[in-house]
């Protein structure tokens, strides 16, 4: 886990170690162990390294690594089956002088080129420079839990890239957000960059998207820009494939996979902990990992939670039911309004983007309290919502999908089922409609999004006008709980809990792993029924049954789905978050991009998952510029 950064040009003035030594020293907290940086002979291309000593904490394990005078990488995550890896290679021939994943992933490129992406099970951006053949090749995990930015500076003469913006900005990149998605954010609460091919948040950087490779060439000759590059998908997700498995089987195959994938993300040589909200995800994440990690005397399994005594949503009875029947060395924090104040502007100064809630502060705190106990590596359960069907909002589309096949007795039971559970979901006659019809339903959403931007409060309609983008807002085709569930683990809403999660924990020198997003694990919830996740009245069923005598009944069935939430609407009650506000509505009216009426309106705090939250938006987007 580290900070990566390259420069690419044909103009060698560019290309500097004190260029690249300013662009890490921008992400230094990704990489608190070293520093390093290297340009080649020629000097089109140079390197830059900022490291996290997770796995072989030898100096032969530093980067920018070379390999067989041929290949230089710069590398920022994990490969999870190095060591698999490792012992095919060497059957192949191949001899290691580490025991890194690093040195691992240079042979695996050296073996089978871009095709070492399929044998990868891991989070990753990294970047290597072939001497030989003078291109470089950079790529992205499957789900996007690294990030990889990239912009071409105006004149043509260079290709810039690293794992935060911030880092393009030390070298020369203009800060200035896209006002679409700024737009977008404000009256709507998208938080990621508008729809368009490889655009972040703000304009003129770029980002690889997940489950991509970039090829670099540089061309014989020089001219300008002296080099092409383009970039191409190499995973998907079949969301038709099906298998035949019986729920028992499917049960069973879960539990394989998981298991491993928790086995796998516990390699390190350095201590290993797990955030623990009370929820099923990361309460069974504890659980494999009491079965997997060896009794060690003062040591062993460590969590770590966020805590809010007083509010109605507090989970620390469900955290001390975990904790009671794990006994862990167990550490919590308690956020706060007037923490919250006092770091926002370093929070959203690591984020480099909109967050779209208080929580994000929350699970800020939770990294920070675990890097200083200190562990280095923390589990994490962002991703099983998404594959699993979690979310209240994805009841309608399962009832949509089974009234569409014609299965209209189980969409009847299962919608009265889930209701008895406590489930609160809107259902009308529009949804028979959306089921009969999804691509009018899909479009219908799209107007009514759109309308709500025009008639956003005091958003100033010259920059309504200016920058309304009707492509920008997009709603998918769902014939069935897979689509959904597709378009919300590998196009929008993953990848903002994954930026969130790594922003957060990069801010602390912290490296997170997901064990819910191993791919084959991914694959195989997808290649099962919709009745598998949504099942006789229960969200996630399958993590639920197949978990179910490895924790308390209080966590595996329970029916409230609290999620991660601290106590925003106080929060925003609170004084000193007050003050922020309204400074950030007094500058975004003179910006001209609300209208100065709204200087004078009462601020209204809402909670964190609330629709509308306006002045929330407000006093983030603030810091945006």
């Amino acid at each position: 886990m580290c900070g990566i950064a390259g420069i690419i040009s044909t103009h060698r003035q560019l290309v500097s170690s004190e260029r690249l030594q300013l662009m890490t020293q921008a992400i230094a907290h990704r990489g608190p162990d070293g520093e390093a940086y290297w340009v080649n002979a020629s000097g089109e291309v140079g390197l830059g390294h900022r490291r996290l000593s997770v796995i072989d904490l030898s100096d032969a394990a530093a980067q920018p690594m070379h390999y067989h005078e041929r290949y230089t990488i710069v590398y920022n995550g994990e490969i999870y089956n190095y060591i698999e890896l490792r012992e095919l290679l060497q059957k192949s021939g191949y001899s290691f002088q580490t025991r890194s994943d690093t040195e691992v992933l240079l042979a695996a490129y050296d073996c089978w080129q871009e095709a070492c992406l399929d044998k990868l099970d891991g989070m990753f951006a990294f970047a290597i420079w072939d001497q030989q053949d003078q291109h470089l090749f950079a790529a992205r995990d499957r789900f996007g839990e690294k990030p990889f930015y990239f912009c071409e500076p105006p004149g043509g003469q260079q290709f810039l890239f690293a794992s935060e913006m911030k880092a393009l900005w030390a070298a020369g990149m203009h800060r200035q957000p896209d006002n679409t998605a700024l737009l977008n954010f404000i009256a709507l609460g998208y938080t990621g960059p508008v729809r368009r091919p490889f655009h972040s948040f703000y304009k003129d950087i770029y980002q690889l998207p997940p489950a991509h490779y970039l090829r670099l060439q540089l061309l014989p000759g020089g001219g300008a820009p002296g080099y092409e590059w383009k970039a191409r998908r190499y995973w998907t997700i079949d969301r038709n494939a099906k298998t035949g498995d019986s729920t028992a089987v499917a049960r069973e195959k879960f539990r394989e996979l998981f298991t491993a994938s928790v086995g796998r993300r516990l390699r390190s040589d350095v201590p290993v902990g797990t955030s623990l909200s009370g929820g099923l995800d990361s309460s069974s994440i504890v659980a494999v990992m009491n079965r997997l990690l060896p009794p060690v005397e003062g040591a062993g399994l460590s969590t770590f939670s966020a805590v809010f005594p007083g509010f109605a949503k507090d989970e620390s009875p469900y955290i001390q039911a975990v904790t009671a029947a794990f006994r862990p060395r167990h550490f919590s924090v308690q956020p706060t309004a007037e923490g919250l104040a006092r770091e926002l502007q370093n929070l959203l100064h690591h984020h480099e983007g909109p967050i779209s809630s208080a929580s994000i502060y929350a699970q800020y705190k939770v990294f920070e309290l675990a890097r200083q106990q200190p562990v280095k590596v923390l589990l994490d359960g962002q991703g099983a919502d998404e594959t699993l069907a979690g979310y209240t909002k994805y009841i309608h589309w399962y009832l949509q999908g089974l009234f569409a096949h014609g299965d209209y007795r189980a969409a009847t039971r299962e919608k009265t089922l889930l209701r008895q559970n406590g489930l609160s979901f809107e259902w009308s006659w529009k949804n028979y409609l959306a089921s009969l019809s999804p691509r009018q339903a899909a479009k219908a959403l799209q107007r009514r999004e759109l309308e709500k931007i025009h008639r956003t409060p005091f958003i100033n309609p010259d920059f309504v006008a200016g920058h309304l983008d009707s492509s920008a807002v997009y709603k998918p085709v769902v014939n069935d709980l897979n689509d959904i569930l597709y378009y919300n683990s590998l196009e929008n809403g993953l990848e903002e809990l994954l930026r969130n999660a790594d922003r957060n924990s990069m801010a602390h020198g912290l490296e997170v792993r997901l064990p819910f997003l191993s791919h084959e694990l991914v694959e195989y919830l997808f290649s099962l029924p919709a009745s598998y996740k949504i099942h006789h009245g229960w969200t996630k069923w399958l993590l639920r049954s197949a978990m179910e005598n490895d924790l308390p009944p209080l966590i595996t069935w329970r029916k409230d789905k609290t999620g991660f939430e601290p106590p925003q609407r106080a929060w925003m009650e609170e004084k000193p978050v007050q003050e922020l506000i309204r400074e950030a509505k007094n500058k975004l009216a003179k910006e001209k991009i609300l209208l100065p009426a709204v200087v004078h309106k009462k601020i209204q705090p809402l909670d964190s998952h609330a629709a509308d939250n306006f002045d929330w938006r407000y006093l983030v987007a603030a810091y945006l510029f």
